[in-house]
């Protein structure tokens, strides 16, 4: 168990290990608070690689605080479009102008003042006090949790708080004074690289091999032990993609709830025959003139699994007058492109018009 297990002579090997191996990644140039504030919440179930060139627009776009406090809610959207999570940005730029307001536009050098930031918790929190400001507090990730576990042999349950509660009240004490920031680091960086979450990890390049209960006694692949999480609901949806001539039609989401405020192709529940979608486009007071049935596709959010069916519907082209209702809008691709984020949910329909997103407009 952790608690039993001493992890004071885990420190100076492993940070021994990270000088040599510690990769080159771009907000580790230069760890400024709002870098390092920005790379983590970026990093929040995402990949590195994927990540990379996010960031990096991100910083160029809006450099500090101020900046993102100020930016437009769209332009925000847009520069996270394909991240995900999207209340991330969003409670981002709330914590922001609370910075703005309260601590004169710097991100506070104080542990507890950063929990009172809209978005960011304990580990967020420990992350930029420990890599920016090189305060010594935990910053307890799943990389971390595995690599603790592993060492010590711990069987608890990762997924329980208690559990991570512990090993915050437990690391606490043994990091490095004057070397907070490397420390916190290099142990993400041993279970990003080395302790790895999928497969069989890499021990022989691990700076705690002799020391691994686990590896000890061959049980890397059961530990950490995960709760099972509550099954995700499973929702029918039939998106329509409704064009008159080289516009789209585009619906934007409701301000609160899942992909609030952003933009997406018409769609309603369950799957819907070809004549039960051409009824819905007719009761929208457009013309349908062609239907084309689309292929399938499946988004899986946290807690929701969309199955989705889709149509591409042309209309006869409407009159200026005859505009969609309040919410809906006719967009070029090319506009829809550059303006409106919209979900990867969509992803699988909008190549049909050849729209890109988040990433893939750039490569």
């Amino acid at each position: 168990m952790l608690k039993d297990y001493c992890l004071e002579p885990l420190v100076e090997p492993l940070l021994g290990w990270y000088s040599l191996h510690a990769r080159v990644l771009p907000w580790r140039e230069e760890p400024t608070p709002y870098r390092v504030w920005v790379s983590e919440i970026m990093l929040q179930q995402t990949r590195v690689e994927a990540v990379k060139p996010y960031f990096e627009r991100f910083v160029a776009t809006l450099p500090d605080v101020a900046a993102l406090a100020e930016c437009e809610e769209g332009r925000l959207l847009k520069l996270w479009e394909g991240l995900g999570y999207y209340n991330r940005v969003r409670n981002m730029q709330l914590a922001a102008r609370t910075v703005m307001a309260e601590f004169g536009g710097e991100l506070p050098a104080d542990y507890e003042a950063l929990l009172t930031l809209k978005g960011i918790g304990h580990y967020t929190a420990g992350a930029i006090a420990s890599i920016a400001y090189g305060i010594p507090v935990p910053a307890v990730d799943g990389n971390v949790l595995r690599v603790l576990m592993r060492v010590s042999m711990d069987d608890s349950d990762i997924m329980k708080q208690s559990v991570k509660s512990e090993v915050e009240r437990l690391l606490a004490p043994v990091i490095p004074k004057g070397r907070a920031g490397a420390f916190t680091q290099a142990m993400m960086e041993l279970g990003a690289t080395v302790c790895v979450p999928n497969g069989d990890p890499k021990c022989g390049g691990c700076p705690w091999q002799d020391v691994c209960l686990a590896k000890a006694e061959g049980r890397c692949q059961d530990i950490p032990v995960k709760g099972k999480p509550k099954p995700r609901r499973m929702e029918e949806k039939t998106v329509l993609v409704i064009c008159d001539g080289e516009k789209v039609l585009l619906h934007r989401r409701p301000g609160r709830g899942l992909l609030a405020g952003m933009y997406e192709f018409p769609n309603m529940p369950g799957h819907l025959t070809q004549e039960e979608a051409l009824s819905y486009v007719k009761e929208q007071n457009l013309l349908p003139v062609k239907i084309e049935a689309l292929e399938e596709a499946k988004h899986i959010f946290s807690h929701i699994e969309w199955h989705m069916t889709g149509y591409m519907i042309r209309i006869a082209q409407q009159e200026e007058a005859a505009g969609p209702a309040d919410g809906y809008l006719f967009a070029e691709a090319e506009v829809s492109e550059e303006k409106y984020a919209i979900p990867a949910a969509f992803s699988k329909y909008t190549k049909y018009l050849h729209i890109r997103l988040g990433q893939e407009k750039y490569e």
